[in-house]
């Protein structure tokens, strides 16, 4: 990696830290009395809609981009599954650089 490409991922990987920092807080009264904890598909739908719940999130107190209580790992393997469909996962942008072809020598 070149300098400015390494400052660059260092500067994009902060930003997204302090920009996770942003988050609503838990909300206690959203989970009621005996009611189920979210599981694998509200992870997933929360997933997918992350993007969009981010934004919300920094103008409302109220919203929350994860649900801290939840039912554990299900719940998140359904949430990075959901940020994977939004974003690409590994098959997103940078993903493939292309196949470089080896240089003929002269010889050839």
């Amino acid at each position: 990696m070149n300098r400015p490409r390494t400052a660059l991922v260092v500067g994009l990987s902060l930003a997204s830290v302090l920009l996770a920092g942003c988050a609503a807080p838990d909300n206690d009264l959203a989970v009621e009395a005996g009611a189920q904890p979210p599981g694998f598909w509200l992870g997933l739908w929360h997933g997918i809609i992350a993007p969009i719940t981010l934004i919300i999130s920094w103008f409302s107190d109220t919203v929350g981009i994860y649900a801290v209580r939840n039912r554990g790992g299900w719940y998140d393997f359904g949430f990075m599954l959901g940020v994977s469909i939004v974003f690409g996962g590994s098959r997103g942008p940078g993903a493939y650089r292309g196949r470089r072809r080896p240089r003929r020598s002269e010889n050839d």
